[in-house]
């Protein structure tokens, strides 16, 4: 590390700032709380000046990587430039120092704009209701396998626990599915990528609750059968789940309530602005068809008689999945987007995040190997590194060699149905400039592990971290130096 923490900054007696004379009546708190209650010696906290502390948390904030300073093409997570303007409205004091127990008729406007939200996600989607509650998509994951289950328990239909799924599937769908009660039955992917559809036909029966289905898939591909596939899912008796989270690769263009499903959650911290990573918090609504929506959490956004938002029951509702009414910021931040962009700019977004991967992708196919490469990809693509492989040469050190080139490394063995994998996914927001370097440097890497492997296999050579001992780096976790002093 090139940078220490506070505490090496602090200086004895050394001060940024003092505190106002006391304007209450003192108290004795060795009376108050007694002598048990009080601290023993110092406090600890480190002693700096206003201009050391704002230096030292500036030059960490150059050490992280983030959006603000470089491409960020992690595949399936979508990690877009959000604007600064919808941090601006998420901020607004009447936004952010909202206190969650307020009473309706004291919060109109921010129900005004969840109602709005709600309603502009419903039309994204295909949708006819909407929960904004979810904390993050697999919360939401789990809240849409909820519905399904309450559904098909109403019609005394208590033998359906199994949950189709393609072996492309997101890490958290089987972990949701388990969660909620279900059995996860998995369906083979065929030679294009795709859904097998026989294998699936196959699997479909009595026992279906419904099927669990990421479109665009996880190779970023999208599912030319999908017609057929809710189908023959509704037909055994289940009911569809589209994971939402590739829908930066629809917006405008197709919607899951009119692919045939019944469920979807959207995940607004990869799609609709709010930055993406770094622990959060996310946002996960749940958008369903209409005899589904008695069963959302609750509460909802409902319109008074006199036409006042106000908080609302489903009538059948299954009770909370989060405190209060979600993660408020992450929502009006989506509201934002969405009211900047309009419906011509969220299609031209999904567009050019469309036109971004393939360029990329063309770019990247003579260095690289590309399965299931029969057409134009989606907002993302995968690369498989065998060829590197064979050299001495893992995807995992390519990965980490993209870090000395001033880029974060893409998602890396994911999905796990490609040996090597590599998913990059480049959004919508990068320029040409952006893509040519990411491509300049992928290309690079490519011809250092035909001439110089030890350049990749050593990465990273010019970061504030070198390479890490990965066991340690994962088991041994003390990143917080002590601060009570004796």
């Amino acid at each position: 590390m090139t940078e220490g923490t506070i505490f090496h900054e602090s200086c004895c007696g050394r001060r940024g700032m003092d505190l106002p004379a006391l304007d209450v009546p003192r108290v004795d708190p060795a009376a108050t709380f007694g002598t048990d209650a009080l601290r023993k010696g110092a406090v600890g906290l480190p002693e700096v000046s206003e201009s050391q502390t704002v230096r030292h948390f500036v030059n960490l904030s150059t050490l992280n990587f983030h959006l603000d300073k470089e491409m960020y093409p992690l595949g399936s997570c979508t990690m877009k430039y959000n604007p600064k303007l919808n941090e601006d409205i998420a901020r607004l004091p009447g936004f952010a120092g909202l206190h969650p127990l307020a009473p309706a008729e004291l919060c109109e406007g921010a129900l005004e704009l969840m109602e709005n939200l709600g309603r502009y996600l419903c039309e994204i989607t295909g949708f006819d209701a909407v929960t904004l509650q979810p904390a993050a998509g697999a919360h939401g994951e789990m809240t849409g396998l909820l519905l399904i289950r309450h559904w098909h328990l109403e019609r005394g239909d208590t033998g359906r626990l199994e949950i189709l799924m393609p072996d492309s599937a997101h890490g958290t769908n089987p972990a949701s599915c388990t969660l909620a009660g279900f059995r996860t039955v998995n369906v083979k992917s065929n030679a294009k990528g795709e859904v097998d559809i026989d294998d699936l036909r196959s699997k479909a029966g009595p026992a279906t609750a419904g099927l669990m289905l990421t479109n665009p898939n996880t190779l970023g591909i999208f599912e030319s059968g999908i017609g057929e596939i809710t189908r023959i899912v509704h037909e055994a008796g289940g009911l569809c789940y589209m994971d939402g989270a590739n829908m930066n690769a629809l917006m405008g263009i197709a919607r899951p309530g009119d692919m045939g499903f019944d469920v979807c959650h959207l995940n607004l911290h990869k799609t609709f602005s709010t930055p993406h990573g770094g622990g959060g918090p996310g946002s996960g609504p749940v958008a369903c068809r209409q005899d589904l929506a008695k069963y959302l959490p609750d509460p909802v956004v409902i319109r008074t008689a006199e036409g006042r938002p106000a908080m609302g029951r489903a009538r059948a509702s299954f009770g909370r999945m989060l405190a209060f009414h979600g993660h408020f910021g992450v929502l009006a931040r989506a509201w934002a987007y969405i009211r900047t962009l309009g419906p011509e700019g969220l299609r031209e977004a999904s567009e050019t995040a469309l036109l971004n991967a393939n360029y990329l992708k063309a770019l990247l196919r003579e260095a690289f190997d590309i399965p299931y490469d029969d057409g134009p990809c989606m907002h993302e693509f995968v690369i498989c590194g065998e060829r590197q492989a064979r050299k001495g040469v893992k995807t995992l050190d390519m990965a980490k060699r993209l870090l000395d080139y001033g880029f974060h490394a893409p998602t890396v063995y994911f999905p796990m149905i490609v040996h090597e994998s590599m998913m990059i996914e480049p959004t919508e927001t990068e320029s040409l400039e952006s893509l040519d370097a990411f491509a300049g440097a992928m290309l690079s890497i490519a011809r250092e592990v035909d001439e110089k492997p030890h350049l990749v296999t050593d990465a990273p050579c010019a970061t504030p971290v070198l390479r890490l001992d990965e066991v340690r780096a994962v088991k041994e976790l003390e990143v917080v130096e002590g601060w009570e002093s004796s």
